[in-house]
């Protein structure tokens, strides 16, 4: 779960002792993570409440952003304000009062002494401060107006009325209560997050990326628009790892998107393929980001059964992107990349196999000895770490190894911070029932129309999401939005993907599309064109979660031969769809025929056995009209 570039360039370096602190604090987050998860505490007879843990975490967090990330841009890099000095002194010490007081705090519950309300108004204001810059104003303004609502709720008409709270019970349970600040996303974080981040960092930094990029090239590139389908291939892979779209984009970009381009790819359509293969890391299994352990967490059940949900869809997603490359390349002519020029799969297999061993070791943890997902990066990380030890180039040191945790707390900066701002949110509804009266007021809209509600969550979502990171837009929507679904008879697992999956796509959409606006400035392409061509791509994700809203059997909920039959089906419909947007077959559609490929696909994706006999037909008529008058063999070679 590599982060971007970019927040990093605007990190301060200081030289000298403060220089050194710095790094060593970094190392710390991951270092009192990895304690935690292995409760070394208790070999040696001592026990510590989590809350504990998590204060130390997040203060170590809320202390070392003033000292590395300015208040405003332009400001010197160099130097550490007065001002941010103090800041980094607060935030240290806001965790540790938490760290040396829980005890006497749980045991005082509902007491609300000045110090606690003093300490937990700054904690609230110190959060803000943090999202504002690290992620500017949007989360921060969000999560103003929810406390504002926990208060204020009184003034509003129903369905949204509550009583207020007093300032001084919400500050101090959006501090210390351990359904808030203290809650349920920072203990992801602070445990299985920051696992997988580790496993990352480690994975990046010993080689396997160059591994992914140099396999999917030597795998696609002599195939027409051999480049853009190695950009499919690596950057699903890097995806899975990476918790950011846009971190994607950047990482793998830099090589796709100019290989792309050179091959004949218009810029624009290079930046699209790379923006979506990108953005759909984070619903592909297995790792699917970082949200897919906070829902795991929120259904209360396996993760192993959150990826198993996601695979269907997650494939069927990158064979839309990939067919539609495909039609494009042979639309425009492209061939492959000379043999000669591509890496061999061979040698780079022979050289590099044991990049293998940490992914089989990952998912067999995962899946089949269903541990839990921290301790399952852990061990993966050492296998990273056992596996560079072979091989000279990737062989990793003492020096490196620090490296790679200094780099891991970096990277855990920004996700702290973002799950800081959501348990803000979560103690904010809890406290204010506002989860509840906001469902009440979508069902009472959309009245009796599913259709209706579904269409709203989806805007909802998109429309929350923009500009956000998907953990926090996935975590507002979905207390927002799903328990709406699930009162009208919605599987929670069904809702739960629905509005993640809409919460993923607000990277595509625009106008505020975030992995777009990346692909874009490495293309050096207009972004709203380069935006429209990515919704295009990625078609399959807007239509989908309708599709499994109807038919969960795409989610495996439901026998094995329903599960095959409406696979296989969405599959072929997906096929048709590609075949309409893109707008050629075995040669160029006219417009009915592109009408009547799209018909037939959403026919075949549709649970109605009606509907599904109606597109099965208009896709047989579009194959009889085409069939034998082609110019170009479908996904052919160069």
């Amino acid at each position: 779960m590599l982060e971007e570039e970019t927040p990093r360039m605007r990190f301060r370096r200081h030289k000298g002792l403060l220089g050194t602190a710095e790094r060593v604090l970094l190392i710390c987050i991951p270092l009192t993570g990895i304690v935690t998860i292995f409760d070394i505490f208790l070999s040696f007879g001592k026990s510590v409440w989590i809350e504990q843990y998590l204060a130390v975490f997040l203060g170590l967090i809320m202390g070392l952003v003033p000292l590395l990330i300015p208040a405003r841009k332009g400001a010197a890099g160099d130097r550490l304000p007065w001002y941010d000095a103090i800041l980094s002194a607060l935030g240290f010490a806001l965790g540790l009062y938490v760290v040396l007081f829980y005890p006497d705090i749980v045991m005082s519950s509902g007491l609300t002494p000045p110090d606690r309300t003093i300490m937990g108004a700054l904690a609230i204001l110190f959060v803000l401060e943090c999202c504002r810059r690290l992620l500017g104003w949007a989360l921060v303004i969000i999560v103003a107006l929810f406390i504002l609502y926990g208060h204020f709720s009184y003034l509003l008409p129903e369905p949204l009325y509550s009583r207020g709270v007093p300032w001084v019970r919400l500050a101090n349970y959006l501090y210390l209560d351990p359904g808030a600040l203290f809650g349920m996303p920072l203990r992801i974080v602070g445990t299985t997050v920051l696992a997988f981040v580790f496993f990352g960092r480690m994975f990046f930094s010993t080689g396997g990326g160059n591994f992914l990029s140099d396999a999917a090239m030597s795998v696609m590139g002599r195939f027409r628009g051999g480049a853009a389908k190695a950009s499919v291939l690596a950057s699903s892979a890097f995806g899975t790892i990476s918790g950011s779209p846009t971190a994607n984009v950047v990482t793998t970009g830099f090589f796709t998107i100019p290989l792309m381009k050179r091959t004949g790819f218009t810029p624009h359509f290079a930046a699209a393929v790379e923006a979506t293969a990108s953005t759909g890391g984070q619903i592909m299994p297995p790792v699917m980001g970082i949200t897919a352990f906070l829902m795991a967490e929120l259904l209360n059940m396996p993760y192993a059964k959150i990826a198993l949900a996601a695979l269907v869809p997650g494939v069927i997603y990158y064979i839309g992107v990939f067919i539609q490359v495909d039609l494009e390349a042979a639309k425009m002519d492209l061939r492959g990349v000379p043999r000669e020029s591509l890496p061999s799969l061979k040698k780079v297999m022979v050289e590099n196999w044991m990049f293998l061993i940490p992914i089989a070791v990952l998912i067999y943890l995962l899946f089949v000895s269903m541990l839990d997902p921290d301790i399952a990066g852990l061990y993966t990380v050492a296998a990273t770490f056992i596996i560079s030890l072979f091989k000279k180039a990737s062989r990793v040191g003492f020096r490196k190894v620090m490296t790679i945790l200094e780099g891991t707390g970096e990277s855990l900066l920004e996700i702290g911070v973002i799950v800081g701002a959501a348990g803000l949110i979560l103690g904010v509804m809890a406290v204010s029932g506002l989860g509840f009266s906001f469902s009440l007021a979508l069902t009472e809209i959309a009245g009796d129309s599913f259709i209706l509600l579904l269409l709203m969550a989806a805007a909802g979502a998109i429309v929350l999401g923009m500009g956000m990171p998907v953990l926090a837009a996935y975590v507002l929507v979905v207390l927002l939005v799903s328990p709406a679904l699930i009162k009208v008879g919605m599987i929670p697992l069904v809702a739960h993907m629905f509005v993640f999956y809409f919460a993923v796509l607000s990277f595509l959409t625009p106008p505020i599309c975030l992995a777009v606006y990346t692909a874009a400035s490495l293309a050096n392409s207009n972004p709203m064109q380069t935006a429209f061509q990515a919704v295009r791509l990625g078609i399959a994700a807007y239509i989908f979660p309708f599709v499994f809203a109807f038919s969960p059997a795409l989610l495996f909920v439901g026998p094995l031969p329903k599960v095959l039959s409406a696979t296989c089906l969405a599959i072929v419909g997906i096929v048709f769809l590609s075949f309409g947007f893109e707008g050629y077959l075995l040669r160029h559609l006219r417009w009915f025929d592109r009408i009547l490929s799209v018909i037939g696909g959403i026919g075949l994706m549709s649970p109605s056995w009606g509907a599904r006999g109606i597109g099965a037909a208009l896709a047989v008529i579009v194959l009889f009209r085409h069939l034998g008058k082609g110019k170009k063999p479908l996904f052919g070679s160069s």
